[in-house]
């Protein structure tokens, strides 16, 4: 079994493959491979992982669009704000950030469990708040809670937020009652700002009839769209700087536009596809990512395959 030119960190013998060893590296289950890419390309730390980390964050003109709406609708206390994006779109991350820009007077609650029924809604939001009571307590109590809580808030000079993310699995009957957590106000001034942010199939949700008083709340509602080519480029550079990159090019000038083609601009999409990309490049020992790479890594990303058809296949009952 021929080893030749592979790096020492495996804990195992495996086979070059004819092109690249991207992610059909034969890895029996009994031999772990470890692959650390960080030193081959002279970076501090992996710059394309998962996670919503602030410090990555790309201020695209969307991005910064839609943070800034955020910010000014929550200063103004305008109420209810809906922010709506595609997977992967960056949401998650844009919500941290937010939380960051706020002053100290501004006190914050982040749902993003939505499976919840109306109660625990109201509950979450009084845990997120650091308000006590009783899980026996009802709804009403909790909500004369948070009440009291948001009129000593105002009181004081604060200002109070509750983010919820992934508000498109909310049903009908819980975002009803988050407007009437909106009607918790004084004659001049809105208690709590309200964020909705989700999938593009909140927005659809929005339009049932039975949440039309929740519709007519909404003071701004902001799309999150993908990244254009451009940006996408930027996003890569910007992510390998973070990351530790010494200016030294990585991804060729080639490169760039394959990843844009394949992510078509959406972040958790490039995140996946460059991560890859530079682990391939770091087992066939290739300082400098070019194209073949990137199309050779698209075909075996399952996130950029398409859904295989199965027409003939039927569920067990």
């Amino acid at each position: 079994m021929q080893t030749r030119g592979l790096p020492l960190y495996f804990y195992c013998p495996v086979p070059r493959p004819k092109r690249f060893a991207s992610l059909a590296l034969p890895v029996s289950q009994n031999c772990r491979l470890t692959l650390m890419y960080e030193a081959f390309f002279g970076l501090k730390e992996k710059p394309f992982r998962m996670t919503p980390d602030t410090r990555y964050f790309y201020p695209s003109a969307k991005h910064t669009n839609a943070l800034n709406h955020m910010v000014y609708a929550i200063e103004e206390r305008r109420g209810f704000v809906v922010i709506t994006g595609e997977i992967g779109s960056g949401k998650t991350t844009l919500s941290r950030v937010l939380f960051q820009k706020l002053d100290a007077s501004t006190q914050t609650a982040i749902i993003r469990n939505t499976q919840l029924s109306a109660k625990d809604l109201v509950a979450s939001t009084l845990d997120e708040l650091e308000i006590p009571y009783r899980p026996s307590n009802s709804k009403a109590f909790l909500i004369g809670r948070l009440n009291e809580y948001l009129i000593e808030q105002l009181r004081d000079g604060n200002n109070v937020v509750l983010l919820i993310d992934e508000a498109q699995n909310l049903k009908p009957s819980v975002l009803e009652e988050v407007r009437m957590l909106s009607n918790l106000e004084t004659e001049t001034e809105k208690l709590i700002q309200i964020i909705l942010m989700g999938q593009p199939e909140l927005k659809s949700k929005l339009w049932l009839k039975e949440l039309t008083q929740l519709r007519q709340r909404v003071t701004l509602h902001y799309h999150l769209c993908a990244l254009d080519s451009e940006e996408t480029m930027k996003y890569v550079t910007h992510r390998l700087h973070v990351a530790g990159a010494n200016g030294s090019v990585i991804f060729s000038p080639s490169a760039l536009p394959k990843v844009y083609e394949h992510s078509q601009g959406v972040p958790r999409l490039i995140n996946g596809l460059c991560d890859r990309a530079l682990l391939t490049g770091y087992v066939n020992e290739s300082k400098i990512i070019g194209p073949e790479i990137i199309d050779e890594v698209a075909c075996e990303l399952p996130a950029l395959m398409q859904a295989p058809n199965h027409p003939h296949v039927t569920s067990d009952r």
